[in-house]
């Protein structure tokens, strides 16, 4: 990334719903930046919030905040994009892509011509299929482009596994890959609780390993976003955390291990598409994906996950 082309104080959001507003609200706190500009297709909605949230400025540390457009951007380092219809009861996260390819072509359109060469994080829904797709209206922009994936799945079920053995789901060391969504699967062979594989692992409250228990974990984590709309219409705390997660690691160039989505090149046999593998975020985006350890059914399982992704890409054409 060319630092004369960037700032590197400054990240944008498009897309001021209950999602981007979340990430806001919880950027803000964190102080990585000097300026937030926010975009949204109602005007009006990015100026209340960035009202809203200059108000509580005086709590934190110094920051401006402000509604723009895509002129106001085309310095920014780092753009979060979080446009877009929401899932709600019922549907799902695949059944949005009509309608949010289109919002996501008109988005690449406009930052193709303002700013190429920003780090790009995508939390809209299929976050796989728009990831693809808005890296084949950019072009060849390497690492710059990453869908938020799985890293909320990957932290769903780390928490779960932890109430499970009653250990802090920080120290679960466990990923969910593939599709951010009902194909997505757990990488069962490498999990481990401090360095204990998962069969080996005896919890504090004496819980040992119970497939058919562990098997309802990873149901329960493909289910979450489903059951949290069915009481609430809407999920969004917890991925504004994990995009903020993200957005730090690139600011701060930490080369953190992350669930993230981007267009595979032959891993695991998968190309021509985006979808969810361990990877390292810095700087410069995506520096590397991981190809960690899968046994022969977690590989034939993330080969059709990416599949699936792929015939829906297909779809568009």
């Amino acid at each position: 990334m060319n630092s004369k082309h960037t700032n590197r104080n400054k990240v944008a959001l498009i897309g001021c719903g209950m999602v981007g507003a979340s990430f806001a609200y919880s950027f803000l706190q964190r102080g990585l930046a000097n300026e937030l500009v926010l975009l949204d297709k109602d005007f009006s909605r990015a100026e209340g919030e960035a009202m809203d949230l200059n108000h509580g400025l005086p709590f934190l540390k110094p920051m401006t905040v402000r509604a723009g457009s895509y002129e106001d951007i085309k310095d920014a380092s780092v753009i979060v994009i979080t446009a877009g219809a929401n899932q709600g009861p019922g549907d799902t996260r695949l059944d949005l892509l009509g309608k949010n390819a289109a919002v996501f072509e008109d988005i690449m359109a406009n930052l193709k011509g303002i700013n190429s060469e920003a780090v790009i994080i995508i939390a809209t829904n299929p976050v796989d299929i728009l990831t693809q797709l808005s890296v084949n209206i950019l072009g060849e922009v390497s690492g710059h482009v990453i869908g938020s994936g799985t890293i909320l799945d990957t932290a769903r079920f780390r928490t779960l596994l932890g109430s499970h053995y009653n250990v802090d789901p920080r120290s679960v060391h466990a990923y969910i890959v593939g599709e951010h969504g009902d194909s997505e699967l757990a990488l069962w062979s490498t999990a481990d609780i401090g360095g204990v594989p998962l069969k080996d692992f005896v919890g504090a409250n004496g819980q040992g390993y119970d497939e058919k228990k562990l098997h309802g974990i990873l149901e329960q984590t493909r289910n979450a976003a489903y059951e949290i709309i069915k009481r609430k219409k809407a999920s969004y705390y917890a991925i504004g955390l994990g995009l903020l997660s993200v957005v730090e690691a690139v600011l701060r160039d930490q080369h953190t291990v992350m669930t993230v989505s981007s267009p595979l090149n032959g891993q695991y046999g998968v190309s021509g598409i985006a979808n969810s593998l361990p990877s390292i975020v810095g700087r410069k985006g995506i520096e590397s994906v991981l190809e960690v350890p899968m046994n022969d059914d977690e590989k034939e399982k993330f080969q059709a996950s990416s599949q699936i992704l792929k015939d829906r890409l297909a779809q568009l054409s």
